[in-house]
């Protein structure tokens, strides 16, 4: 059966187009969301299951063999024959609609659909779904859009009910009234649960307060159906009513037909149905639009993009496609809009090399060196090199504090010395299920940098929002030592905007990020300023880059507290440096796979898996053999963030002199 679901339904919503290849096996799907592991990293099941608490004695539509369409629909109209009763995940098929809901509850005539997600919310904030110029606020579209498409289901099954529409969500505004809130909702593998989690209390008593509340949102649903011009989704599909969409969408996807959706530039480059050139097998979605609808040829796919450009925004993206000019070989100044600034590359300059680099096939790198070498100067030795790693959790570890607060768990540091000695001083993990490391994390921490007066480098801003947000904690806190502890933070960062205090330390944090961005740019990073980008490019542009880490760390004295002296962080392949981050070894490379369970979890070569890697060791039951090997490649990972940061300022200081 072809039937339009919710998550077809915010395909299309994405781009039309994308109905035509979804669940096709010939092309590829990069997407990268796993929903058990996304939701398990934000306990989204966690927050489903502690949702369904708050409406007990609710029956649950769960049928058996496979059919995932009319069975389940059967069961619910036969328990919507009850005057009076809660269901969890009823279904709903008109049609070629289908739709499962999170939690129903009937009354009579009366029905209250509620959507559950586990997203943070203010209920004193009027401007949550709806902001300036009465228009709806992007990044709750999609959650609105899925609840106007579910009523719309819903009403058409049965036109005589009396709906209300709810999300229910994560209470920024709340706090944890008991401890150890998240432990109460564990998640295990094999469970034949859907969202395979399992609850760890005796009595709902034990839950506390709610941290959860229900958001009306009856007003921007109809304004939604009545298609209300500064309610709808996207300009392209403005001109459809909403109904109109829904039947075009189902339509389209019921007989698989490919939409014709113009492409509009940089929304089609995170394309999940974009393969990779490298690989031959894979047939591509994204070019199958582009060859049916620019007329592009094989070659056209080999020149670099105009949505390549470093930041340039979607309108200026969209312009230059709409007036055809798709490559950078085909831009003349005047469409970048260049203005200089005084001592660095200015957004508009960067974008600009970038473009010429492209257009005189000029691979070598752009540096204003005096400026970079001024800026460096200043920085006091030792160097300290740190790198966080963070989680927000939806449901809090510890009493009084709300949901989403920032959790610090991880850090590394690395030390570089005048002498051009290089050390892994030290590291912090606390990966103990329950616990709430924030203020140990900033004790070690403050113990870590506190020996001496050298300059602390950070990568982007992340590590002085964290501390901006523990510094917040502490003021809520009852620990011993507060103050010494904000003291300390505001000795190391700069306030936030808009802060009650303001401060910036004497030891403020340089932005190592900040420093590529404003002095050097690499053609090999294709305009990206991330650690991920910048690091191969370094290694493959510097020689005596090369040639130093293609030794082993024992040979070279480089301490470690992870790695055995013969490791070596750079190897090539075919002449060209291959991504330390992807030669990291796998998290189970030497343990039995009879007795690993989350084999989901392979490697740790990015954030968004140390992320998912802490989600695993707090909320899923392990066994020690498997949390030992998580949080042994959650620390080499932070140590490589730290130690990519040193030979990045290493290259840097080889550029200037």
């Amino acid at each position: 059966m072809r039937l339009l679901t919710k998550s077809r339904f915010k395909l299309g919503l994405e781009c039309p187009n994308k109905l035509y290849f979804t669940r096709k096996k010939e092309y590829v799907d990069n997407k990268t969301d796993d929903t058990f592991l996304e939701s398990l990293a934000q306990g989204g099941f966690q927050v489903e299951e502690l949702a369904r608490l708050m409406y007990p004695g609710g029956v649950l539509v769960d049928p058996k063999d496979g059919d995932i369409y009319k069975a389940p629909w059967e069961e619910t109209q036969e328990l919507l024959k009850r005057d009076n009763v809660i269901i969890y995940e009823p279904a709903f098929l008109f049609d070629n609609l289908f739709i499962r809901v999170d939690i129903l509850v009937k009354n009579g005539n009366k029905i209250e659909l509620i959507e559950v997600k586990a997203k943070s919310y203010n209920p004193n904030n009027k401007n949550t779904f709806v902001g300036k110029g009465e228009k709806l606020v992007s990044s709750w579209k999609p959650y609105l859009y899925d609840v106007a498409f579910q009523n719309h289901v819903m009403q058409k099954c049965y036109p005589q009910w009396d709906i209300s529409n709810h999300l229910l969500l994560a209470d920024k505004t709340k706090k944890a009234t008991v401890d150890g809130l998240n432990q109460m909702f564990r998640a295990v593998e094999g469970s034949d649960k859907r969202t395979g989690v399992t609850l760890n209390f005796d009595k709902q008593s034990d839950l506390g307060e709610p941290v959860l509340c229900k958001a009306n949102i009856d007003d921007v649903i109809k304004k939604i159906q009545n298609s209300d011009p500064n309610f709808s989704y996207s300009e392209d599909l403005s001109t459809y009513t909403f109904g109109d969409l829904i039947n075009t969408l189902a339509k389209t996807y019921k007989n698989d037909t490919f939409f014709r959706f113009m492409p509009k530039g940089r929304t089609c480059n995170t394309c999940e149905y974009k393969s990779d050139p490298k690989n031959s097998n894979e047939k591509s979605g994204y070019e199958y639009c582009y060859k049916n609808l620019l007329n592009w040829d094989d070659k056209d796919f080999k020149r670099p993009l105009v949505t390549d450009i470093w930041s340039l925004n979607y309108r200026t993206s969209d312009r230059l496609f709409e007036s055809g000019k798709f490559f950078m070989d085909q831009l003349v100044k005047e469409d970048i809009k260049v203005k200089p600034s005084a001592g660095i590359m200015s957004k508009s300059e960067r974008q600009w090399i970038q473009v010429e680099k492209v257009q005189n096939n000029d691979d070598s790198i752009y540096v204003l060196k005096d400026e970079l070498k001024a800026e460096m100067n200043k920085w006091i030795f030792p160097l300290h090199f740190i790198d966080f790693e963070t989680s927000t959790v939806a449901l809090p570890f510890t009493k009084g504090m709300h949901p989403y607060e920032q959790v610090a768990f991880q850090y590394s540091h690395h030390i570089m010395y005048e002498d051009g000695r290089i050390e892994h001083a030290s590291e912090y993990l606390n990966s103990k299920p329950g616990e709430f490391p924030n203020f140990d994390f900033v004790r070690s921490l403050k113990k870590d940098l506190e020996k001496d007066n050298g300059t602390i480098i950070k990568f982007a801003t992340h590590e002085n929002t964290v501390l901006n947000q523990i510094h917040e904690q502490l003021q809520n806190s009852t620990e011993q030592d507060i103050e010494v502890l904000q003291n300390f933070i505001e000795s190391i960062t700069k306030s936030k905007d808009g802060s009650v205090k303001e401060w910036e330390g004497v030891r403020n944090m340089v932005d190592l990020n900040r420093v590529i961005i404003d002095y050097y740019y690499n053609p090999i990073t294709k305009g990206s300023n991330s650690i991920k980008a910048i690091l191969p490019a370094v290694l493959q542009t510097s020689e005596l880059l090369k040639g130093k880490y293609s030794q082993s760390i024992g040979e070279l004295g480089v301490s470690s507290i992870n790695f055995d002296i013969t490791h070596t962080w750079l190897k090539m392949k075919d002449n060209v440096v291959q991504d330390p981050y992807k030669t990291l070894p796998s998290v189970f490379n030497n343990i039995d796979k009879d007795v690993v369970t989350i084999s989901e979890i392979t490697d740790v070569h990015d954030g968004g898996q140390a992320l998912t890697a802490y989600g695993k060791l707090q909320y899923t039951n392990m066994t020690e053999e498997e949390r030992e090997a998580i949080s042994k490649s959650l620390l080499k990972y932070c140590e490589l963030d730290t130690m990519a940061m040193v030979m990045i300022y290493e290259h840097l200081k080889e550029v200037v002199e």
